[in-house]
């Protein structure tokens, strides 16, 4: 690694550990990571029947659900909304005049995404345990599933994230054009209903997205096989986990640095007035 990249990926954890303890010291922001957490928790406490077909409560599902919403709210939504609005206050047209600083960026955004995502699916895990009564991981096996499947999904969704950051135009139509479709995809990939009681054309669709296969892989983790009467073919699928979300994280990859650097070199003091006028 050269002294130029190595200075670069050192600016940008001391940036992204920056970032996140003004996040935490904002009251705002810390709510905000929290009150995902805290909802999950309510509605299962409020939910009282079992997974069709099984012994196993609803609240089971749920609190799995929460579990992905943190990983697929940090990377396809606030993600996106962040690097728009830091393209259109002039932070991104800043660092590009530092040598190193798009990449320090990156580096640092890596690292505050890292830890938001994966601090609030832990948050969840212990909240639902401690209030909700939901189970964790049984055994090693369970705790390594659980894992490789978040690290996973993250790689899948952040690149994703970070490309649709960079083709939306401002935050406010980064707000827009994301959260209804994301929402609907969390809806109907079997984060708070079993995927099962969805139509066979509507589940063909989310089963193409990773959403829906990071739920299912969460859930292989912490609920028991008793709850396979809800799953699609009743089984984990791991290997298809494995092969849609990798390739998901493979075209993520692809796409996000190509079209965060043709984003950097659109940008320029006029284009930045001009946004401003």
């Amino acid at each position: 690694m050269s002294r130029g990249l190595t200075k670069a990926f050192t600016v940008g954890l001391s940036r992204g550990g920056l970032e996140l303890a003004q996040t935490l010291r904002t009251p705002r922001e810390a709510f905000s990571l929290l009150s995902t957490p805290l909802m999950f928790v309510v509605l299962s406490l409020a939910i009282e029947k079992d997974i069709a077909g099984s012994d196993v409560p609803m609240s089971h599902l749920l609190m799995a659900g929460g579990i992905t919403t943190m990983l697929v709210q940090t990377g396809l939504m606030t993600l996106p909304q962040v690097l728009a609005t830091e393209r259109e206050d002039g932070t991104l047209l800043r660092l590009k005049t530092v040598p190193g600083g798009i990449t320090s960026y990156l580096v640092g955004k890596t690292v505050v995404v890292l830890v938001t995502a994966l601090g609030g699916a832990l948050l969840t895990l212990l909240a639902g345990a401690v209030f909700a009564g939901t189970d964790l991981p049984r055994d090693a096996a369970h705790w390594l599933t659980l894992i490789w499947v978040l690290l996973l999904g993250l790689v899948a969704v952040v690149p994703l994230g970070a490309a649709i950051g960079a083709l939306l135009p401002n935050p406010r139509e980064a707000l827009g054009f994301t959260m209804i479709p994301i929402f609907f995809l969390m809806g109907c990939s079997g984060l708070f209903f079993p995927v099962t009681t969805l139509p066979d054309g509507a589940r063909a669709v989310v089963e193409v997205f990773p959403v829906k296969w990071i739920a299912q892989g969460v859930r292989s983790a912490l609920l028991p096989d008793s709850a396979l009467a809800a799953e699609t073919g009743q089984s984990w699928q791991h290997a298809e986990i494995l092969m849609i979300v990798g390739a998901w994280a493979v075209v993520g990859f692809l796409l996000a640095p190509r079209l965060l650097r043709r984003m950097t070199r659109r940008e320029s003091g006029s284009r930045l007035k001009k946004a401003e006028a």
